[in-house]
């Protein structure tokens, strides 16, 4: 990419990583505690079969959804346990919500994480998306190991220095999601033929 005459490279660090290269926490100690808040979203595509089931709450292991936005709270509760540099913050609100989309045959996940600290939730909105789609995963996994968890990101975030992000509406709708295959034993539809 040419720059313009006066123009420089703006040269960003990892902020994880020291001048030695070696990971480390980032010291937060003079920045003030502000309200923060942070939504991120997961998808979980299936067949139209296996979500009719978790719809209709044929399920073998039970309540897919319930269990799914539970999960997710728990999780997002055991963020910096589970991701090495991450901040321990005390959580003010935590939301997780699975909803089922039959016409792409796929679940949206929807974790909201909120805190009053000197640090973002980004990191807590994602491990709760995150695990509540590994938990439906397991929980369908025996009719439909075809399932795919995909398009996990950060749909938006205030709070802090950096503000109000939001990710652009033309890149969160751009994930295309393939029609995934019946599960083992289920027959497609039929093709006219």
């Amino acid at each position: 990419m040419a720059l313009g005459p006066g123009k420089r490279i703006d040269r960003r660090r990892l902020s994880h990583v020291d001048r030695t290269g070696r990971p480390r926490m980032v010291d937060v100690s003079d920045k003030p505690a502000t309200a923060r808040r942070a939504v991120a979203e997961a998808e979980v595509t299936m067949a139209q079969e296996t979500l009719s089931l978790i719809i209709d709450g044929g399920a073998a292991k039970g309540d897919v959804l319930t269990v799914a936005e539970l999960a997710g709270v728990m999780g997002a509760k055991r963020t910096s346990e589970l991701i090495p540099l991450c901040h321990p913050i005390p959580l003010t609100d935590l939301v997780v919500e699975v909803r089922p989309d039959r016409a792409r045959a796929l679940l949206t996940i929807r974790a909201t994480a909120a805190t009053v600290a000197q640090t973002g939730v980004e990191m807590e909105a994602l491990t709760g998306a995150a695990v509540a789609a590994l938990t439906v995963y397991d929980m369908i996994k025996g009719v439909d190991r075809g399932a795919e968890i995909r398009a996990l990101r950060v749909i938006e975030k205030s709070g802090g220095r950096s503000g109000e992000w939001h990710r652009p509406v033309a890149e969160a709708a751009s994930v295309e999601v393939a029609r995934p295959r019946p599960p083992r034993g289920v027959r497609g539809p039929r093709r006219a033929g």
